[in-house]
């Protein structure tokens, strides 16, 4: 037997079913996107706190180590690339990238590789022990640094060369080298306290962010909108349209018959003078002897005053939801409210984005606005949602 409210209706614990399947499903997504967030930051933070090297590491290296100077990291699968024309890199920042982006094992155009061998990282320098000879970058000479976010390759310019030049590594070994670039960079002006408050800071709002396991639905709190085929959605629609079409039907001109209309305009003065009555009287003594004819009130014709449009509210398509979030414009959406897929389409894996809140072509709505692989699998991206 089918369990049923005190109406007699099923329809509420299908409902209930569904909201809480897709709901725990939505938070278990987001669960596990945070959990390896959360392990790479404080694997990072570690990392930053005992990066240490050593001169024993040095043991077998065609290279000869300065004094005070020991090895940090070492790479034998990377490729020495230079730039054809001349370009101004930004300055060498101490910035952590967290999310590293998605690499493409590929050469950017306007680079060239001139040599491969063994990457060598100290606390002094960064270089490459190449079949052609040995090329150095030291820190403190180094005047720019920019890492391709769509390629494993990373350009440094220093003083003391003219060429802008760097390296081609792996794409398994792009994050791992960036940050201890990153690290050893820190370490050589003395700023590698800033690294890890950096950590620190990531660590502290990634574990305010983390998800809430939502609240079990009931059948009570199911709405009489959901019995209708695509929900408050449709009903939206729906009621829209009753308060458009009418508004459009009042303010457009009457249909005219053409005929009537070239008649009208060819005998202006027969559709203003009313024509004769067969029962006028006649002219002369036929008038003496009618009677007086009554007087008719005639009443004023009054032009209906035109009605203006109804506004509706201010979404612009978006579905009715309590955050006020449409598509007209406004603020970028980073950290949509918890219960905004109850109102919008959301994607799933929906939590695991990271950028702003997004329409994509089929509907539903995303939190990869402005990345590269934003609304992927759901026709590309269609617009943004604003607040």
């Amino acid at each position: 037997m089918a369990m049923t409210d005190s109406t007699g209706s099923t329809w509420r614990y299908r409902w209930a079913h569904r909201q809480n399947d897709r709901r725990q499903r939505a938070f278990r997504t987001a669960d596990e996107a945070w959990r390896r967030r959360d392990d790479e930051l404080r694997r990072l933070r570690t990392l930053a706190g005992s990066f240490h090297g050593s001169a024993e590491a040095a043991a077998g290296l065609p290279m000869e180590l300065g004094p005070g100077e020991v090895v940090f990291w070492t790479l034998p699968a990377a490729q020495l690339v230079e730039v054809r024309h001349t370009a101004v890199l930004p300055a060498p920042e101490l910035t952590v990238e967290v999310d590293p982006p998605v690499l493409r094992p590929r050469r950017p155009e306007g680079v060239r590789t001139v040599d491969a061998g063994l990457a060598v990282l100290t606390n002094r320098r960064l270089v490459l022990l190449g079949g052609r000879g040995r090329r150095d970058w030291t820190y403190g000479r180094m005047t720019g640094l920019s890492h391709d976010p769509g390629a494993p390759v990373t350009l440094i310019q220093v003083l003391d060369r003219r060429r802008t030049s760097g390296l081609l590594l792996p794409t398994g070994a792009v994050a791992d080298f960036r940050f201890k670039l990153t690290l050893a960079f820190a370490d050589a002006i003395e700023q590698r306290a800033a690294v890890v408050a950096q950590l620190d800071e990531l660590i502290e709002e990634h574990t305010a962010d983390r998800p809430v396991r939502p609240a079990v639905l009931t059948p009570a709190q199911a709405r009489i909108s959901a019995r209708v085929p695509g929900g408050r959605r449709t009903v939206a629609v729906g009621a829209a349209v009753a308060l458009i079409v009418p508004a459009l039907l009042f303010e457009s001109d009457p249909p005219v018959r053409p005929g009537v209309e070239r008649a009208a305009a060819a005998t202006p003065a027969a559709a203003t003078t009313p024509p004769p009555s067969p029962l006028a009287p006649a002219v002369g003594a036929a008038a003496s002897t009618s009677p007086k004819p009554r007087r008719t009130r005639t009443t004023p014709t009054v032009e209906p005053s035109r009605t203006a449009r109804p506004v509706a509210d201010r979404r612009c398509g978006a579905p009715p939801n309590p955050f006020g979030y449409d598509y007209c414009g406004g603020q970028r959406i980073r950290r949509p409210a918890r219960g905004v897929c109850d109102w919008f389409d959301c994607v799933h894996g929906f939590w695991s984005g990271k950028g702003w809140l997004v329409q994509c072509r089929d509907g539903t709505v995303s939190l990869t606005g402005g990345q590269r692989d934003a609304c992927t699998g759901h026709r590309g991206f269609r617009r943004t949602v604003w607040t």
